[in-house]
C-alpha cells in the first residue's frame, strides 16, 4: 500500500479543514497565523528529519509511500509537518471555543512546566549519546521554558488540549509505527533512542508531538498579539 502515509496525512487533516468554515468557528480566519506559523516549525524540524534519516536513526519504509523524496524525506514526510499541525492548532482554538474555561490555574501550569523541565533535563543528560532523546528532550526543555515566561496561559490550556489530541496521535502515530499493519512506516534505529515504546510508539515521539504543536501555537499566539497591539495603537 504505497499510499498510506499520504493517506494518513490527509485523513487527519480532512475534518479539520472541513471545520475551518464552521460560522462558529471560523478557524480559517487564523490561516495567515498558522501558515507562518507552519514554515518557521519546518525550518526547524525539517533539517532536523534530514539529518537524522542520512544518519540512520529513523527512516521510511519503502512499501508505504510514493517513492517521491526531496531532501532525503518522502513528500509525505513534508506533508506531515502541514497536515499534523493544522488538525492540531485546529482541535487546540476548536476544543477552547466550545470549553472556554479549560485551563490550568497558573500556579500549577509552572509547577507542571518546572517539573517537566527538571525531568527533560536529566533524561538528556543521562541520555546524551542517544541523538533522538537528548535532540528531542532539548528541544523542548528550550521551548517550554520560553513559553511558559512568555505565554503561560497559553500553556495553560494547552496541557489540557494536548490530552485530547493524544486520541487521535495514538492511532495515526500507532499506524505509523506499526501498529494494526504488517510493517512500521517509520522505523526507529533504537540504539538512538530509549527503546521505550507505549504499544509500537517511542516515547519520544510524544515529546516531538508536543513540542511541534506547542511552537505553532507559541507563535501564532504571538503574531496574533502583535497584530492586536498594531490596530490598538492606529486606533488611538
Amino acid at each position: 500500500m504505497d499510499y498510506l502515509y499520504l493517506l494518513l496525512n490527509l485523513g487527519s487533516v480532512f475534518v479539520p479543514f472541513l471545520f475551518s468554515f464552521h460560522p462558529r468557528l471560523k478557524f480559517y480566519k487564523r490561516w495567515e497565523y498558522l501558515l507562518i506559523s507552519i514554515l518557521i516549525s519546518m525550518l526547524i524540524f525539517i533539517p532536523w528529519d534530514i539529518i537524522f534519516t542520512m544518519n540512520g536513526i529513523w527512516g521510511f519504509n519503502e512499501d508505504y509511500f510514493l517513492g517521491i523524496k526531496l531532501f532525503s524525506l518522502p513528500i509525505e514526510e513534508w506533508l506531515f509537518f502541514i497536515c499534523i499541525p493544522y488538525a492540531c492548532v485546529f482541535t487546540h482554538y476548536a476544543l477552547l471555543y466550545y470549553f472556554p474555561n479549560l485551563k490550568l490555574s497558573l500556579a500549577v501550569t509552572k509547577t507542571i512546566s518546572y517539573l517537566l523541565i527538571l525531568l527533560l533535563i536529566i533524561l538528556s543528560i543521562y541520555n546524551s549519546s542517544k541523538w533522538y532523546t537528548f535532540i528531542n528532550f532539548i528541544l523542548a526543555t528550550v521551548l517550554i521554558s520560553i513559553v511558559i515566561k512568555k505565554s503561560p496561559n497559553l500553556l495553560s490550556r494547552f496541557f489540557l488540549t494536548f490530552l485530547v489530541m493524544l486520541i487521535p496521535f495514538f492511532i495515526v502515530n500507532g499506524i505509523l509505527t506499526g501498529s494494526f499493519i504488517r510493517e512500521e512506516v517509520v522505523w526507529y534505529n533504537n540504539l538512538e533512542n530509549l527503546n521505550m515504546r507505549l504499544f509500537t510508539i517511542p516515547i519520544e515521539d510524544m515529546v516531538y508531538a508536543f513540542t511541534l504543536i506547542l511552537l505553532n501555537l507559541f507563535i501564532m499566539v504571538r503574531l496574533e498579539s502583535k497584530r492586536h497591539l498594531i490596530i490598538s495603537t492606529n486606533r488611538q
